[in-house]
């Protein structure tokens, strides 16, 4: 049983790894259409590039959706409109008009003008030989109309015999109009208004089945190809009907109801390709970033990220393809070089892009623009916490985007004319989103641990709280880092590393000495030395110290764990050998351990830069009379010693490079010294 659990113990990394790929894996497929993809890709009006496709089994050719929306469109225009009629409104109102005659007329009027009353009779049965309608309905005039009186039909006619509630004016004015009566239309009309009923009403109900029915009819297909059919010959333009018949057939492998065998062989040939996709990134911090693939905390940091964007576009194209270039993907390479290196940055957007190509329609052009936008992310965006350089590189990046975008359009239709402008606008949102960059990479320092160049920055600054402690207690250690900090910083420019880490590294590396300040030489201001009163072995112990104490200190203050590890390996592996050679005067049995610090020895070439810088600057003060031979002399003897001792084993740094940073910390040591070069006698 212990034998178990001390075997997962050692590979619970490992174990953790495979959980988190596998669990990724899952995420990924799930978010993948579950169906076949159409393997060809084909513009409207452009050559068929493939060779000659047959139907690879029976199939229909559907309708357009414009197709099915004039069909749908029509069949409401023709379908049947419902209304209950009341028959004895007409009575009603006849009787009404009578009285409200006599009452509005005098009696020469009415016995001067008999016709008239007549007149008005005739209107009123013109007005209702079809109904009047109690509101206005918006219905095409020949509309068929069928009335109901009582659920049984009354009658048959088009909408444009339906009279208005206010229509029978013109029907009366024309009836004066034709008796030569206008004189009386005002009078007339005024009776009118009060008498004129509706007798009609829309039958809901009835007009809504009859209109469902209609649609019901309507057919999604047009015809069907037989399977081995030739849909399209090789070099043949795709219009017409052979472009309804391609977009069927690429609908219907894209919509198809799978079985179950086809479900299951189609999720695992995902997952095979999205699994193909992850071991790369896997086998590639394994080989190139074997710092990054130990850290659990900073893959799983990377493979959140990836399943992030892929999230993020599955959304966008759920809810609508068109708005897919807006999700702002070049935060992935932004995020991780701003983290890591630019070099896994592109590799883990180049994979992501990959990935996306599976769900995003045109996927060779959305490829093609995302890879060129993410290659030119890392190539503009240095020195993320410039703020003006972020805004800079946004504008390229949407440059680009544009003109990849205009090229392909133009490839595509052959002309400009139907470029829609709008289009551009996606690719500014796009931009503009990017920019959250700086405040999501905040988050990230939050959430993961993790340190930007933003916070190294912010860790440079010599007013901070750690630092202003270290130069109070500590003032000869304090000068001593910042000058190790110009010589490591220069350092790391002249070979390309990081010198913003670098310098914050060097800031911070020796804060362990302010628990003993006077037990170092460069505090010593008085210049009593309390080493004189202890032991070799206890000086050797208080010097050794200074390194864990300093670890202490900087995870009191909660400085990144990319900092202290310069505080770590500082010392590497070497000996206190002036402690060491004291002690070996007493007792000739001293155990060489016994004087070294515990290490680990430097393992990147950051840390390595601050382990020489340190030396050289910490040695330099014992430097008498120093002349340029001396100086070159001096510098090439403490980096020999630390090489000899394999202090550099582990760093990923080469001899072409520490010649580099030699040549440098001769110059700068020079400088410091205020040597002039010594020219020949």
């Amino acid at each position: 049983m212990n034998d178990l659990i001390n075997k997962w113990y050692r590979n619970h990394a490992l174990v953790y790894k495979v959980l988190l790929f596998l669990s990724t894996t899952f995420l990924i497929v799930y978010l993948f259409p579950k169906s076949g993809k159409f393997r060809y890709d084909f513009d409207k009006g452009k050559p068929w590039q493939s060779e000659s496709l047959l139907a690879p089994f029976d199939f229909a050719i559907k309708k357009s959706s414009d197709e099915i929306e004039q069909e749908r469109i029509e069949s409401s225009e023709r379908s049947a409109v419902y209304f209950d009629i009341n028959t004895s409104v007409k009575l009603n109102v006849i009787n009404s008009y009578s009285e409200k005659f006599e009452s509005s007329f005098t009696d020469s009027v009415i016995n001067n003008n008999i016709n008239l009353f007549q007149v008005g009779k005739t209107a009123i049965n013109t007005i209702y030989e079809f109904g009047v309608l109690d509101e206005d309905y918006e219905y095409s005039t020949n509309t068929n109309i069928i009335l109901l009186d009582d659920k049984t039909q009354y009658g048959e006619t088009q909408f444009s015999n339906l009279t208005k509630l206010d229509g029978f004016r013109s029907i009366l004015e024309n009836e004066l109009n034709i008796n030569g009566l206008s004189q009386f239309e005002a009078t007339l009309v005024s009776v009118f208004f009060d008498v004129i009923k509706p007798n009609l009403k829309l039958n809901v109900s009835l007009t809504q089945n009859a209109l469902e029915e209609k649609l019901e009819t309507i057919s999604s297909v047009r015809g069907r190809i037989e399977k081995g059919t030739l849909i399209i010959s090789k070099g043949e333009i795709v219009e017409g009907n052979k472009y309804d018949v391609l977009k069927s057939l690429e609908t219907e492998y894209e919509s198809q109801v799978w079985n179950e065998s086809n479900y299951n062989l189609i999720i695992f040939a995902y997952s095979l390709l999205v699994s193909l996709a992850l071991l790369m990134l896997l086998l590639f911090l394994r080989k190139y970033r074997m710092e990054v693939f130990l850290d659990n905390t900073k893959v799983t940091f990377i493979f959140f990220n990836i399943l992030l964007m892929i999230l993020l576009t599955t959304l966008v194209i759920n809810y609508n393809s068109i708005y897919v270039y807006v999700v702002p993907l070049c935060i992935l390479p932004l995020v991780l070089k701003a983290f890591f290196d630019a070099r896994l940055g592109l590799f883990a957007h180049v994979l992501t892009v990959l990935l996306l190509g599976f769900i995003v329609p045109n996927s060779y052009e959305y490829m093609f623009l995302q890879i060129i936008a993410g290659i030119v992310t890392i190539l503009t965006v240095s020195e993320l916490y410039k703020r003006a350089n972020l805004f800079i590189s946004v504008g390229q990046i949407t440059l680009i985007y544009i003109i990849a975008y205009f090229a392909f359009f133009v490839i595509q239709e052959g002309d400009i004319s139907n470029l829609d402008p709008s289009t551009f606008g996606l690719f500014v949102l796009c931009g503009l989103a990017t920019l959250f960059v700086q405040p999501l990479i905040y988050i990230y320092e939050k959430l993961f641990g993790l340190v930007s160049d933003v916070s190294l920055l912010e860790l440079s600054d010599t007013n901070t709280k750690l630092l202003k402690e270290l130069s109070n207690k500590a003032p000869g250690t304090f000068h001593h880092s910042l000058n190790v900090a110009n010589l490591a910083e220069a350092s790391a420019n002249e070979i390309g590393a990081n010198a913003m880490l670098i310098r914050v590294g060097a800031l911070y590396h020796d804060i362990g000495k302010m628990k003993n300040p006077t037990y170092f030489t460069e505090n010593q201001a008085t210049g009593i030395n309390p080493h004189d009163e202890l032991s070799p072995r206890e000086s050797a112990k208080i010097i050794i110290d200074h390194t864990l104490d300093g670890i202490e200190i900087a995870k009191k203050y909660n400085l990144p764990d990319r900092v202290i590890d310069f505080i770590r390996t500082h010392h590497g592996t070497s000996m206190v050998y002036y402690f060491y050679r004291k002690e070996k005067d007493l007792n000739e049995d001293t155990n060489q351990n016994d004087f070294r610090y515990p290490g680990p020895q430097p393992y990147s070439k950051e840390t390595a830069i601050l382990m020489m810088c340190d030396s050289v600057e910490a040695a330099s003060k014992s430097l008498k009379e120093p002349t340029t031979t001396k100086i070159d002399k001096f510098v090439e003897t403490i980096i020999d010693k630390q090489m000899e001792d394999g202090q550099f084993l582990n760093a990923n740094i080469t001899f072409k490079e520490i010649q580099s940073i030699k040549k440098v910390l001769k110059t700068k040591l020079a400088n410091i010294f205020h040597l002039r070069i010594e020219y020949p006698e």
